[in-house]
């Protein structure tokens, strides 16, 4: 029985709960980059370039062994069984890993900014009170300037 409450208090604990949100939240927003990187930026960086379809840019590297080409996508390729080098699905991922970690990195600037900083600590008081005239004195002070009380 001590195992399970074991577990439970481990799989309770704030840091957990925090990662596997963390997790979730970080695939969805992943399939939104990607969203975004497929469907809205590439498409007219490809047509600035002449109708370059990113995700189909590829080079074959062995013939396929159920059909020769020319290939008109990755997809046909892989299904003819040819090896093909995909440089437009790694452009594709290499902008979404920028956007992605853009998008951490401005995340991660917006909380520091909101982390208040802790007010320094009291320097350490730079006089005391003489005892037998109640006089404000330096702390160093051996002897009273006022009253030249021998202090300890």
């Amino acid at each position: 029985m001590s195992i399970i409450k074991e577990f439970k208090e481990f799989a309770m604990k704030g840091n957990v709960i925090d990662l596997a949100v963390g997790v979730v939240i970080g695939g969805a927003f992943g399939s939104i980059v990607k969203s975004l990187v497929d469907d809205v930026i590439m498409p007219p960086i490809g047509l600035l370039i002449g109708n370059v379809d990113f995700s189909n840019l590829f080079f074959v590297l062995k013939e396929g062994s159920k059909q020769v080409g020319p290939y008109v996508s990755v997809a046909a390729a892989k299904q003819a069984g040819a090896v093909t080098l995909n440089i437009g699905l790694f452009i594709n991922a290499m902008v979404s890993f920028t956007i992605v970690a853009f998008a951490i990195f401005m995340l991660v600037k917006a909380i520091n900014r909101l982390k208040r900083e802790e007010p320094a600590a009291a320097p350490a008081p730079a006089t005391k009170e003489c005892p037998f005239c109640a006089s404000s004195i330096p702390e160093k002070a051996s002897r009273c300037p006022q009253c030249t009380s021998q202090l300890q």
